[in-house]
């Protein structure tokens, strides 16, 4: 067997490092678009990113999920179903449906949302 030297195994390291750093920012979210889609839904009038409005913020939404590990696929259910969101005040409304079936803005719109 050879022995890598410490050329090579630097070279190694350098490469890893590379192929790790691509596959992050792969799955970067994409604020503007988030926000963009947000707002085209009316979402913003309901949620503030930092301050409680009709609902909670998304700063809230976020504490609420973290460390959840379905917090993803229980966010998008929760914007593409339609279900009830229950207010402070104790009343029930339909949750408003994204108009989108593009499934990727969906997931960073979900992703950006837990982000904060």
């Amino acid at each position: 067997m050879k022995r890598l030297t410490n050329t090579s195994k630097i070279l190694a390291a350098a490469a890893m490092a590379a192929g790790l750093s691509m596959s992050v920012q792969a799955y970067a979210v994409d604020a503007a678009a988030a926000q963009a889609l947000a707002r085209q839904n009316g979402c913003l009038k309901c949620h503030g990113i930092d301050k409680k409005k009709d609902g909670p913020s998304y700063q809230e939404v976020a504490a609420k999920y973290k460390g959840k590990p379905d917090a993803e696929s229980r966010l998008i259910h929760h914007i593409t179903s339609g279900e009830k969101a229950k207010f402070p005040d104790g009343h029930e409304e339909e949750h408003k449906i994204i108009k989108t079936k593009d499934e990727e803005k969906i997931k960073n719109l979900v992703q950006w949302i837990l982000a904060q």
